[in-house]
């Protein structure tokens, strides 16, 4: 049974640990161990195993991660210090840029490493250029960190903040729908990465302006998530009888609508877990998410065909089992060496988590951290 907080804003910050939570544990499921190559999943698709991988892809991955995007937009909207462009972007060079550099420098190393040295199919150096682009960002998205490119982006997000704080809503809502019609048509790189990270870092200006998220929250839950469910139903559909060769403006539509659906869904959902039995336990794991984030590809690249041995590759009666339990296996590796990393290289620990494994965090500080 749900308890009562002491106020809505102290729910509300528990409410945007949680989403941090389950959307990041949601995006180990679109990057989950597999054992096959494209070749061979492409013939797998239609059958069960297939088809509850996409549902799980697509339901707490793709589309939970916009709402990581909206917090980061409404968080920077309510914070004074974003006024101040220099200290801003010292700040989230420090707690964004940085660690992603430093997670593609060791994914190369670990990753790369253990190709050269054990046969691991996985990507490895090709020239100077190449460890330079995987690092940075530059012109492409990464090999092996390909879930990096968020925060990349977001960082560039975060340096326009200032910026984009002080400018009308409707200037906003402009850059925004901009960014969204980029994201249909395909445009942004090298600029974006993803166009549409931009829309919901502005949409989230806007949702702070308007307290959307409160009026989220009073939407009741089955009508929050009965959007999300429709548009599912439909994207399901097409991937089934359609697959690839639909139109690619029509298929990238759908999909930007099923994740401001998904938002919506989570958010509610996230509001719901704050004044749940399980939020402890939750909020336990919050100062983890962001080097869970940073670190899980590279588990699943080093520890995925170890576990997988067991329950054998897509196709295989455990596999199943295996892939529902990846996001967790995932997760306990993650708690035990960050908090090993955290006693024995707390500076370690700090810069690689963002900041948030750098001594204790207090509940009443998570809405400070963008």
């Amino acid at each position: 049974m749900p308890f009562t907080l002491p106020a809505d804003g102290a729910r509300r910050s528990d409410a945007i640990a949680i989403a941090r939570v389950i959307c990041i544990l949601g995006v180990v499921y679109v990057h989950a161990w597999t054992g096959q190559n494209g070749e061979a999943l492409a013939a797998l698709r239609g059958t069960p195993q297939e088809n509850l991988r996409w549902l799980l892809m697509e339901m707490f991955g793709r589309s939970a991660v916009p709402l990581l995007g909206l917090i980061s937009g409404w968080l920077v909207a309510t914070s004074s210090r974003t006024l101040d462009w220099s200290g801003h972007v010292r700040r989230k060079a420090r707690t964004i840029l940085l660690p992603m550099a430093l997670w593609n420098i060791i994914a190369i190393l670990l990753v790369g490493g253990a190709a050269w040295l054990f046969n691991l199919s996985a990507p490895q150096p090709k020239s100077l250029w190449w460890v330079v682009d995987e690092v940075l960002i530059i012109t492409r998205n990464p090999d092996i960190n390909v879930q990096m490119p968020f925060l990349r982006d977001l960082f560039l997000c975060m340096v326009a903040a200032p910026l984009l704080v002080r400018l009308p809503g409707w200037t906003l809502a402009l850059i925004g729908l901009t960014a969204a019609a980029c994201h249909i048509a395909g445009l942004g790189p090298p600029v974006l990465m993803r166009a549409s990270i931009l829309f919901f870092f502005t949409t989230g200006i806007l949702a702070r302006r308007g307290g959307w998220a409160e009026r989220a929250v009073a939407i009741p839950w089955l009508l929050a998530v009965a959007p999300f469910a429709l548009l599912m139903g439909l994207q399901l559909y097409r991937a089934i009888t359609i697959g690839d060769t639909g139109a690619r403006t029509t298929q990238t539509a759908i999909d930007l609508a099923v994740r401001i659906a998904a938002a919506l869904a989570f958010w509610r959902l996230a509001w719901a877990l704050a004044g749940s039995r399980i939020r402890g336990t939750l909020l336990r794991i919050e100062p983890y998410a962001f080097f869970l984030f940073c670190a899980h590809l590279i588990l699943i690249w080093l520890g995925g065909p170890v576990l997988g041995g067991l329950s054998g590759r897509m196709g295989a009666p455990l596999y199943p089992v295996y892939l529902i339990l990846q996001p967790l296996i995932v997760l306990a590796v993650v708690v035990a060496v960050g908090t090993l990393l955290r006693r024995i290289a707390p500076t370690a620990a700090g810069i690689l988590s963002g900041g948030r494994l750098k001594g204790e965090v207090q509940a009443g500080s998570r809405v400070a951290m963008a």
